[in-house]
Protein backbone atom coordinates (compact mmCIF):
# COMPACT_ATOMS: atom_id res chain seq x y z
CA UNK A 1 0.00 0.00 0.00
CA UNK A 2 1.25 3.32 -0.81
CA UNK A 3 2.37 5.09 2.57
CA UNK A 4 0.57 8.48 4.18
CA UNK A 5 3.09 10.80 2.83
CA UNK A 6 3.78 9.67 -0.77
CA UNK A 7 2.77 11.32 -3.63
CA UNK A 8 1.20 10.89 -6.89
CA UNK A 9 1.14 13.04 -10.04
CA UNK A 10 -0.22 11.89 -13.40
CA UNK A 11 1.47 13.87 -16.55
CA UNK A 12 -1.40 13.73 -19.13
CA UNK A 13 0.53 13.87 -21.86
CA UNK A 14 -0.17 11.99 -25.21
CA UNK A 15 2.23 8.60 -25.87
CA UNK A 16 5.75 10.00 -27.41
CA UNK A 17 4.36 13.42 -27.50
CA UNK A 18 6.00 13.61 -31.28
CA UNK A 19 5.18 16.39 -32.88
CA UNK A 20 7.38 16.80 -36.34
CA UNK A 21 7.18 18.98 -39.41
CA UNK A 22 5.45 16.64 -40.75
CA UNK A 23 2.66 16.15 -37.62
CA UNK A 24 2.42 19.96 -37.27
CA UNK A 25 1.61 20.36 -40.88
CA UNK A 26 -1.57 18.80 -40.88
CA UNK A 27 -2.32 19.69 -37.49
CA UNK A 28 -1.92 18.97 -33.36
CA UNK A 29 -2.34 15.56 -31.92
CA UNK A 30 -3.88 16.76 -28.72
CA UNK A 31 -3.51 15.60 -24.62
CA UNK A 32 -6.26 12.80 -25.76
CA UNK A 33 -4.67 11.55 -28.29
CA UNK A 34 -6.86 13.69 -30.21
CA UNK A 35 -6.29 15.26 -33.76
CA UNK A 36 -6.78 19.38 -33.17
CA UNK A 37 -6.75 21.30 -36.33
CA UNK A 38 -4.56 24.68 -36.43
CA UNK A 39 -3.95 27.06 -38.77
CA UNK A 40 -0.41 27.40 -40.50
CA UNK A 41 2.05 28.81 -38.79
CA UNK A 42 5.97 28.59 -39.60
CA UNK A 43 6.46 25.46 -37.30
CA UNK A 44 9.32 23.72 -35.64
CA UNK A 45 10.22 20.16 -35.02
CA UNK A 46 10.76 19.13 -31.34
CA UNK A 47 11.94 15.29 -30.22
CA UNK A 48 10.30 12.88 -28.60
CA UNK A 49 9.28 13.93 -25.17
CA UNK A 50 9.87 10.21 -23.44
CA UNK A 51 7.75 8.48 -21.20
CA UNK A 52 7.86 8.06 -17.37
CA UNK A 53 6.39 5.99 -15.32
CA UNK A 54 3.66 6.00 -12.50
CA UNK A 55 5.44 5.70 -9.60
CA UNK A 56 5.96 6.75 -5.33
CA UNK A 57 7.87 9.35 -4.67
CA UNK A 58 8.16 11.31 -1.12
CA UNK A 59 6.02 14.09 -0.11
CA UNK A 60 7.55 17.50 0.27
CA UNK A 61 5.19 17.88 3.68
CA UNK A 62 4.18 15.74 6.50
CA UNK A 63 0.25 16.17 5.62
CA UNK A 64 1.21 14.13 2.54
CA UNK A 65 0.36 17.35 -0.52
CA UNK A 66 3.81 17.77 -2.05
CA UNK A 67 3.86 18.25 -5.82
CA UNK A 68 6.60 15.91 -7.19
CA UNK A 69 6.30 15.57 -10.84
CA UNK A 70 5.55 11.68 -12.62
CA UNK A 71 4.93 11.75 -16.24
CA UNK A 72 3.24 8.56 -17.48
CA UNK A 73 2.09 9.25 -21.32
CA UNK A 74 -1.94 8.98 -21.90
CA UNK A 75 -3.57 6.30 -24.30
CA UNK A 76 -6.28 7.09 -26.36
CA UNK A 77 -9.59 5.38 -24.93
CA UNK A 78 -13.22 4.63 -25.47
CA UNK A 79 -16.08 5.81 -24.06
CA UNK A 80 -18.57 3.62 -22.05
CA UNK A 81 -21.67 4.45 -24.31
CA UNK A 82 -22.72 6.53 -20.83
CA UNK A 83 -26.26 7.17 -19.67
CA UNK A 84 -26.26 11.38 -19.36
CA UNK A 85 -26.26 12.10 -15.74
CA UNK A 86 -27.50 15.60 -15.99
CA UNK A 87 -28.37 18.21 -18.53
CA UNK A 88 -25.41 19.92 -17.62
CA UNK A 89 -23.01 17.21 -17.96
CA UNK A 90 -22.06 14.43 -20.71
CA UNK A 91 -20.29 11.63 -19.18
CA UNK A 92 -17.59 10.77 -22.18
CA UNK A 93 -14.12 10.00 -23.26
CA UNK A 94 -14.65 11.50 -26.89
CA UNK A 95 -14.45 15.21 -28.29
CA UNK A 96 -16.92 16.42 -30.09
CA UNK A 97 -16.95 19.72 -30.75
CA UNK A 98 -20.74 21.47 -32.44
CA UNK A 99 -19.66 25.41 -32.65
CA UNK A 100 -18.09 26.49 -35.39
CA UNK A 101 -14.75 27.77 -34.07
CA UNK A 102 -12.20 30.10 -36.43
CA UNK A 103 -8.55 28.79 -36.40
CA UNK A 104 -7.55 31.23 -33.62
CA UNK A 105 -9.80 29.33 -31.25
CA UNK A 106 -8.20 25.88 -32.68
CA UNK A 107 -4.87 27.75 -31.86
CA UNK A 108 -5.98 28.89 -28.73
CA UNK A 109 -7.04 25.67 -27.60
CA UNK A 110 -4.09 23.97 -29.31
CA UNK A 111 -1.80 26.34 -26.45
CA UNK A 112 -4.45 24.78 -23.97
CA UNK A 113 -3.72 21.33 -24.64
CA UNK A 114 0.20 21.80 -24.21
CA UNK A 115 -0.21 23.69 -21.11
CA UNK A 116 -2.35 21.07 -19.40
CA UNK A 117 0.10 18.34 -20.82
CA UNK A 118 3.32 20.15 -19.90
CA UNK A 119 2.68 22.63 -18.20
CA UNK A 120 5.03 24.78 -15.97
CA UNK A 121 7.09 25.44 -19.18
CA UNK A 122 8.34 28.30 -20.74
CA UNK A 123 6.70 30.39 -24.01
CA UNK A 124 9.54 29.00 -25.60
CA UNK A 125 8.72 25.71 -25.04
CA UNK A 126 5.47 26.35 -26.08
CA UNK A 127 6.29 28.07 -29.31
CA UNK A 128 8.28 24.46 -29.80
CA UNK A 129 5.35 22.38 -29.35
CA UNK A 130 2.80 23.46 -30.95
CA UNK A 131 4.75 25.22 -34.27
CA UNK A 132 2.92 28.07 -34.09
CA UNK A 133 4.57 31.25 -34.34
CA UNK A 134 5.71 34.02 -31.02
CA UNK A 135 2.80 36.40 -31.76
CA UNK A 136 -0.09 33.23 -32.22
CA UNK A 137 1.36 31.58 -29.37
CA UNK A 138 1.40 35.15 -27.12
CA UNK A 139 -2.11 35.82 -27.85
CA UNK A 140 -3.52 32.30 -27.04
CA UNK A 141 -1.72 33.01 -23.99
CA UNK A 142 -2.73 36.35 -22.99
CA UNK A 143 -6.63 35.06 -23.73
CA UNK A 144 -6.01 32.15 -21.68
CA UNK A 145 -4.92 33.95 -18.99
CA UNK A 146 -7.68 36.40 -19.23
CA UNK A 147 -10.07 33.47 -18.71
CA UNK A 148 -8.04 32.05 -15.27
CA UNK A 149 -6.66 28.87 -17.54
CA UNK A 150 -2.88 30.27 -17.89
CA UNK A 151 -0.94 31.72 -14.81
CA UNK A 152 2.94 32.42 -14.35
CA UNK A 153 5.03 30.41 -12.49
CA UNK A 154 9.30 30.61 -11.80
CA UNK A 155 11.32 31.96 -13.55
CA UNK A 156 13.65 30.23 -16.01
CA UNK A 157 17.41 29.71 -14.84
CA UNK A 158 19.30 31.10 -17.80
CA UNK A 159 22.76 31.13 -18.05
CA UNK A 160 24.83 33.33 -19.91
CA UNK A 161 23.24 36.90 -21.80
CA UNK A 162 19.87 36.48 -22.12
CA UNK A 163 16.68 37.17 -20.37
CA UNK A 164 14.88 34.97 -18.14
CA UNK A 165 11.78 33.25 -19.08
CA UNK A 166 8.30 33.23 -17.33
CA UNK A 167 7.38 29.76 -16.68
CA UNK A 168 3.46 29.28 -17.27
CA UNK A 169 1.47 26.42 -15.41
CA UNK A 170 -2.35 25.38 -15.04
CA UNK A 171 -4.11 26.99 -11.67
CA UNK A 172 -5.45 25.28 -9.20
CA UNK A 173 -8.22 27.46 -9.24
CA UNK A 174 -9.19 25.75 -12.74
CA UNK A 175 -10.22 22.79 -10.79
CA UNK A 176 -9.94 19.20 -9.65
CA UNK A 177 -10.91 15.33 -10.22
CA UNK A 178 -11.45 12.26 -7.88
CA UNK A 179 -10.88 8.95 -8.80
CA UNK A 180 -11.91 6.17 -6.71
CA UNK A 181 -11.14 2.66 -6.10
CA UNK A 182 -14.70 1.35 -4.84
CA UNK A 183 -13.00 -2.02 -3.08
CA UNK A 184 -14.91 -5.07 -1.56
CA UNK A 185 -12.11 -4.76 1.22
CA UNK A 186 -10.08 -1.56 0.44
CA UNK A 187 -11.61 1.90 -0.75
CA UNK A 188 -8.87 4.11 -1.88
CA UNK A 189 -9.23 7.67 -3.48
CA UNK A 190 -7.01 9.74 -5.19
CA UNK A 191 -7.56 13.68 -6.33
CA UNK A 192 -5.57 15.55 -8.67
CA UNK A 193 -5.64 18.95 -10.35
CA UNK A 194 -6.19 19.22 -13.97
CA UNK A 195 -2.38 18.70 -14.63
CA UNK A 196 -2.87 15.74 -12.60
CA UNK A 197 -0.72 16.78 -9.85
CA UNK A 198 -1.75 15.30 -6.39
CA UNK A 199 -3.89 17.19 -4.09
CA UNK A 200 -4.26 14.29 -1.59
CA UNK A 201 -4.88 10.94 -1.59
CA UNK A 202 -5.83 7.83 1.05
CA UNK A 203 -6.92 4.30 1.39
CA UNK A 204 -9.23 3.17 3.93
CA UNK A 205 -10.86 -0.32 4.67
CA UNK A 206 -14.55 -0.81 3.05
CA UNK A 207 -16.81 0.08 5.32
CA UNK A 208 -20.30 -2.75 5.47
CA UNK A 209 -23.12 -0.54 4.41
CA UNK A 210 -26.53 -1.62 4.48
CA UNK A 211 -27.97 0.73 2.21
CA UNK A 212 -26.77 2.47 -1.49
CA UNK A 213 -27.32 5.87 -0.35
CA UNK A 214 -25.24 5.28 3.02
CA UNK A 215 -22.13 4.05 1.00
CA UNK A 216 -22.71 6.85 -1.26
CA UNK A 217 -22.55 9.47 1.34
CA UNK A 218 -19.49 7.62 2.86
CA UNK A 219 -17.67 7.90 -0.43
CA UNK A 220 -18.28 11.23 -0.92
CA UNK A 221 -16.98 12.56 2.55
CA UNK A 222 -13.52 10.44 1.50
CA UNK A 223 -13.24 12.65 -1.79
CA UNK A 224 -14.28 15.50 0.61
CA UNK A 225 -11.07 14.46 2.73
CA UNK A 226 -9.00 13.88 0.18
CA UNK A 227 -10.12 17.45 -1.19
CA UNK A 228 -9.47 19.61 1.24
CA UNK A 229 -6.99 21.24 0.17
CA UNK A 230 -8.23 21.24 -3.01
CA UNK A 231 -8.74 24.50 -5.01
CA UNK A 232 -11.49 25.49 -7.72
CA UNK A 233 -14.41 23.08 -8.16
CA UNK A 234 -14.78 19.29 -8.54
CA UNK A 235 -14.73 18.73 -12.17
CA UNK A 236 -14.96 14.81 -12.05
CA UNK A 237 -15.54 11.88 -10.13
CA UNK A 238 -15.08 8.03 -11.76
CA UNK A 239 -15.41 5.33 -9.33
CA UNK A 240 -13.97 1.87 -10.14
CA UNK A 241 -16.25 -1.08 -9.13
CA UNK A 242 -15.27 -4.92 -8.26
CA UNK A 243 -18.54 -5.99 -11.40
CA UNK A 244 -19.07 -4.98 -14.94
CA UNK A 245 -20.53 -1.67 -15.79
CA UNK A 246 -22.17 -0.57 -18.80
CA UNK A 247 -23.10 2.47 -19.96
CA UNK A 248 -21.00 4.08 -16.79
CA UNK A 249 -23.89 3.76 -14.65
CA UNK A 250 -25.07 0.07 -14.37
CA UNK A 251 -23.49 -2.62 -12.16
CA UNK A 252 -23.90 -6.07 -13.31
CA UNK A 253 -22.00 -9.06 -11.09
CA UNK A 254 -20.28 -7.44 -8.19
CA UNK A 255 -19.00 -9.10 -5.31
CA UNK A 256 -21.01 -11.11 -3.40
CA UNK A 257 -20.11 -8.65 -0.29
CA UNK A 258 -21.25 -5.67 -3.23
CA UNK A 259 -24.50 -7.33 -3.98
CA UNK A 260 -26.53 -4.46 -3.11
CA UNK A 261 -24.76 -2.01 -5.76
CA UNK A 262 -25.65 -4.00 -8.29
CA UNK A 263 -28.04 -1.84 -11.16
CA UNK A 264 -27.77 1.97 -11.40
CA UNK A 265 -28.35 2.82 -7.45
CA UNK A 266 -25.04 3.97 -6.69
CA UNK A 267 -24.60 6.36 -9.55
CA UNK A 268 -27.83 8.23 -9.27
CA UNK A 269 -26.87 8.38 -4.95
CA UNK A 270 -23.29 9.54 -5.76
CA UNK A 271 -24.80 12.19 -8.44
CA UNK A 272 -27.17 13.77 -6.16
CA UNK A 273 -24.77 14.52 -3.71
CA UNK A 274 -22.08 16.00 -6.04
CA UNK A 275 -22.08 19.05 -8.71
CA UNK A 276 -20.47 17.60 -10.94
CA UNK A 277 -20.51 14.46 -13.26
CA UNK A 278 -19.93 10.97 -12.15
CA UNK A 279 -18.87 8.08 -14.31
CA UNK A 280 -18.50 4.07 -13.17
CA UNK A 281 -15.85 1.44 -14.35
CA UNK A 282 -14.61 -1.59 -14.13
CA UNK A 283 -11.57 -1.93 -11.66
CA UNK A 284 -10.92 -3.89 -14.62
CA UNK A 285 -10.88 -1.22 -16.99
CA UNK A 286 -9.03 1.21 -14.46
CA UNK A 287 -6.69 -1.59 -13.96
CA UNK A 288 -5.68 -1.79 -17.90
CA UNK A 289 -6.06 2.29 -18.32
CA UNK A 290 -3.24 2.83 -15.56
CA UNK A 291 -1.21 0.29 -17.48
CA UNK A 292 -2.10 2.10 -20.94
CA UNK A 293 -0.79 5.33 -19.35
CA UNK A 294 2.54 3.99 -18.56
CA UNK A 295 3.01 2.10 -21.76
CA UNK A 296 2.69 3.54 -24.75
CA UNK A 297 3.72 0.69 -26.48
CA UNK A 298 0.92 -1.88 -25.29
CA UNK A 299 -1.22 -2.00 -28.76
CA UNK A 300 -3.73 -5.31 -27.90
CA UNK A 301 -3.44 -6.32 -24.31
CA UNK A 302 -6.06 -8.27 -21.74
CA UNK A 303 -6.15 -8.09 -17.99
CA UNK A 304 -7.46 -10.32 -15.58
CA UNK A 305 -7.80 -9.14 -12.14
CA UNK A 306 -7.75 -11.76 -9.94
CA UNK A 307 -9.09 -10.83 -6.61
CA UNK A 308 -12.08 -11.15 -4.48
CA UNK A 309 -13.88 -11.28 -8.19
CA UNK A 310 -12.19 -12.56 -11.29
CA UNK A 311 -12.65 -9.48 -13.76
CA UNK A 312 -11.74 -8.71 -17.40
CA UNK A 313 -10.88 -6.10 -19.33
CA UNK A 314 -9.22 -5.87 -22.77
CA UNK A 315 -7.97 -3.47 -25.09
CA UNK A 316 -7.52 -3.06 -29.18
CA UNK A 317 -4.77 -0.77 -30.77
CA UNK A 318 -4.69 1.08 -27.42
CA UNK A 319 -8.15 1.78 -26.98
CA UNK A 320 -10.18 -0.11 -24.31
CA UNK A 321 -12.94 -2.47 -25.35
CA UNK A 322 -16.56 -1.84 -24.26
CA UNK A 323 -19.37 -3.94 -24.75
CA UNK A 324 -23.08 -3.10 -25.26
CA UNK A 325 -24.58 -6.23 -23.22
CA UNK A 326 -23.89 -7.55 -19.54
CA UNK A 327 -22.48 -10.43 -21.06
CA UNK A 328 -19.46 -8.52 -22.45
CA UNK A 329 -16.22 -9.53 -19.96
CA UNK A 330 -18.24 -11.90 -18.21
CA UNK A 331 -15.12 -14.64 -18.63
CA UNK A 332 -15.69 -16.11 -15.20
CA UNK A 333 -18.35 -17.74 -16.19
CA UNK A 334 -16.90 -19.94 -18.52
CA UNK A 335 -14.76 -23.66 -17.54
CA UNK A 336 -12.04 -23.90 -15.67
CA UNK A 337 -10.72 -26.99 -17.42
CA UNK A 338 -10.51 -28.55 -13.37
CA UNK A 339 -13.30 -30.25 -12.65
CA UNK A 340 -16.82 -28.62 -12.55
CA UNK A 341 -15.40 -25.34 -11.47
CA UNK A 342 -15.70 -22.26 -13.57
CA UNK A 343 -13.00 -19.70 -13.59
CA UNK A 344 -14.69 -17.47 -10.94
CA UNK A 345 -14.26 -20.26 -8.58
CA UNK A 346 -10.53 -21.04 -8.72
CA UNK A 347 -9.21 -17.53 -9.87
CA UNK A 348 -10.99 -15.45 -7.50
CA UNK A 349 -10.08 -15.21 -3.79
CA UNK A 350 -13.18 -16.20 -2.17
CA UNK A 351 -13.42 -19.75 -4.65
CA UNK A 352 -9.87 -20.40 -4.22
CA UNK A 353 -10.45 -19.92 0.02
CA UNK A 354 -13.79 -22.22 -0.57
CA UNK A 355 -11.56 -24.70 -2.39
CA UNK A 356 -8.18 -24.59 -0.86
CA UNK A 357 -10.10 -25.86 2.33
CA UNK A 358 -12.33 -28.56 0.50
CA UNK A 359 -8.71 -29.88 0.09
CA UNK A 360 -7.98 -30.10 3.80
CA UNK A 361 -5.65 -26.56 3.92
CA UNK A 362 -6.68 -24.52 7.01
CA UNK A 363 -6.77 -21.19 5.89
CA UNK A 364 -7.73 -18.03 7.91
CA UNK A 365 -6.81 -15.78 4.62
CA UNK A 366 -6.22 -16.21 0.58
CA UNK A 367 -2.66 -14.88 1.40
CA UNK A 368 -1.84 -17.98 3.57
CA UNK A 369 -1.78 -20.28 0.53
CA UNK A 370 1.71 -18.48 -0.26
CA UNK A 371 2.82 -16.80 2.70
CA UNK A 372 2.79 -19.43 5.69
CA UNK A 373 3.65 -23.31 5.28
CA UNK A 374 1.04 -25.38 4.02
CA UNK A 375 0.95 -29.56 3.66
CA UNK A 376 2.25 -30.44 0.58
CA UNK A 377 0.03 -32.91 -1.49
CA UNK A 378 -3.08 -31.00 -0.82
CA UNK A 379 -1.37 -27.24 -2.04
CA UNK A 380 0.19 -28.69 -4.93
CA UNK A 381 -3.56 -30.13 -5.86
CA UNK A 382 -4.86 -26.26 -5.64
CA UNK A 383 -2.05 -25.12 -7.23
CA UNK A 384 -2.57 -27.48 -10.04
CA UNK A 385 -6.30 -26.43 -10.68
CA UNK A 386 -5.28 -23.09 -10.51
CA UNK A 387 -2.54 -23.17 -12.66
CA UNK A 388 -5.00 -25.24 -15.21
CA UNK A 389 -7.86 -22.11 -14.64
CA UNK A 390 -4.80 -19.78 -16.08
CA UNK A 391 -4.21 -21.98 -18.53
CA UNK A 392 -7.49 -21.92 -19.87
CA UNK A 393 -8.51 -18.01 -19.20
CA UNK A 394 -4.89 -17.02 -21.31
CA UNK A 395 -6.30 -19.41 -23.85
CA UNK A 396 -9.67 -18.53 -24.34
CA UNK A 397 -8.67 -14.46 -25.09
CA UNK A 398 -5.43 -15.77 -27.09
CA UNK A 399 -7.64 -17.56 -29.60
CA UNK A 400 -10.62 -14.89 -30.13
CA UNK A 401 -8.45 -11.55 -29.31
CA UNK A 402 -5.08 -12.00 -30.11
CA UNK A 403 -3.67 -10.07 -27.24
CA UNK A 404 0.20 -9.32 -27.75
CA UNK A 405 0.22 -9.23 -23.96
CA UNK A 406 -1.83 -10.92 -20.68
CA UNK A 407 -1.69 -9.12 -17.65
CA UNK A 408 -2.64 -10.23 -14.07
CA UNK A 409 -3.36 -7.78 -11.03
CA UNK A 410 -4.78 -8.04 -7.81
CA UNK A 411 -4.60 -10.11 -4.78
CA UNK A 412 -4.09 -13.54 -6.40
CA UNK A 413 -0.58 -11.78 -8.04
CA UNK A 414 1.67 -13.72 -6.02
CA UNK A 415 0.64 -17.17 -6.66
CA UNK A 416 0.22 -16.29 -10.36
CA UNK A 417 3.70 -15.56 -10.47
CA UNK A 418 4.54 -18.82 -8.82
CA UNK A 419 2.61 -20.86 -11.55
CA UNK A 420 3.73 -18.64 -14.48
CA UNK A 421 6.68 -20.87 -16.22
CA UNK A 422 4.13 -23.61 -16.03
CA UNK A 423 1.53 -21.68 -17.43
CA UNK A 424 3.94 -20.69 -20.23
CA UNK A 425 5.30 -24.54 -20.81
CA UNK A 426 1.46 -25.45 -21.31
CA UNK A 427 0.59 -22.52 -23.75
CA UNK A 428 3.32 -23.41 -26.01
CA UNK A 429 2.26 -27.25 -26.56
CA UNK A 430 -1.20 -26.15 -27.25
CA UNK A 431 -0.91 -22.74 -29.35
CA UNK A 432 1.54 -21.85 -31.95
CA UNK A 433 1.75 -18.20 -30.89
CA UNK A 434 1.72 -17.43 -27.05
CA UNK A 435 1.05 -13.67 -25.54
CA UNK A 436 3.49 -12.51 -23.02
CA UNK A 437 2.32 -13.53 -19.83
CA UNK A 438 2.84 -10.44 -16.94
CA UNK A 439 2.09 -9.61 -13.58
CA UNK A 440 2.11 -6.07 -12.37
CA UNK A 441 2.18 -4.79 -8.88
CA UNK A 442 -1.08 -3.21 -7.64
CA UNK A 443 -1.09 -0.75 -4.45
CA UNK A 444 -4.39 -1.74 -2.76
CA UNK A 445 -6.92 0.79 -3.12
CA UNK A 446 -4.61 3.04 -5.27
CA UNK A 447 -3.19 1.78 -8.34
CA UNK A 448 -6.86 1.30 -9.61
CA UNK A 449 -7.83 4.79 -8.23
CA UNK A 450 -4.84 5.95 -11.00
CA UNK A 451 -6.95 4.50 -13.46
CA UNK A 452 -9.79 5.97 -12.79
CA UNK A 453 -8.02 9.49 -12.31
CA UNK A 454 -6.76 9.54 -15.93
CA UNK A 455 -10.70 9.02 -16.58
CA UNK A 456 -11.15 12.11 -15.03
CA UNK A 457 -8.72 13.94 -16.33
CA UNK A 458 -9.33 12.48 -19.95
CA UNK A 459 -13.26 14.25 -19.77
CA UNK A 460 -12.72 17.40 -17.77
CA UNK A 461 -9.82 17.94 -19.76
CA UNK A 462 -11.73 17.51 -23.50
CA UNK A 463 -14.99 19.90 -21.60
CA UNK A 464 -12.11 22.40 -20.64
CA UNK A 465 -11.08 22.06 -24.83
CA UNK A 466 -14.29 22.03 -26.29
CA UNK A 467 -15.37 24.51 -23.96
CA UNK A 468 -12.69 26.93 -25.77
CA UNK A 469 -13.08 26.38 -29.23
CA UNK A 470 -16.96 27.14 -28.45
CA UNK A 471 -16.30 30.12 -26.70
CA UNK A 472 -16.34 32.16 -29.36
CA UNK A 473 -18.29 31.59 -32.96
CA UNK A 474 -16.88 33.38 -36.19
CA UNK A 475 -17.49 37.52 -36.15
CA UNK A 476 -18.02 37.69 -32.66
CA UNK A 477 -16.08 39.69 -30.06
CA UNK A 478 -13.01 38.63 -28.40
CA UNK A 479 -13.89 40.16 -24.84
CA UNK A 480 -16.22 37.69 -22.99
CA UNK A 481 -16.70 35.53 -20.46
CA UNK A 482 -14.31 32.81 -19.62
CA UNK A 483 -16.08 29.43 -21.33
CA UNK A 484 -17.84 27.63 -18.95
CA UNK A 485 -16.58 23.74 -18.80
Amino acid sequence: MLAADSQLVIDPRPPGLRRGAANLAGGLRGPFGVHVQMSREPSGTTEDEGEGTLQRTRSTTASGRGQPYVTPPKPAIITPRPVPAGPAHRARYGRHVTSNPTPRDHNKASVLDVVLSHAPLTRNQLIELTGLSKATVSRAVEELRADGFVVDGGMDEVTGRGRRSTYLDLPGTTGHVAGISFGAQTTGVLVTDLRGREVHHLAVPTADHQEVEDAARWLVDLIAEAADSAQGPLRQIVAAVPGRVRGGTEIFGPAESMKIFEGSGLHRAIQDLVDAPVLLDSDANAALLGILTNDATISNAALFSVSTILNFASCTEHELARGNTPTFGDIGVLSSGAGNEILDELLSTRGLLRIARKRGLELERIEDLWLEPQPEGPRAEVLEAFTTAIVTAVSVVAVTLDPESVYFVGRLRPLVDEVVPEVRRRLERSLPAVPEIRTVPHLIGISTAQGAVYACLTMAQERLHEAVLGARRQGQAAEQSPPAF
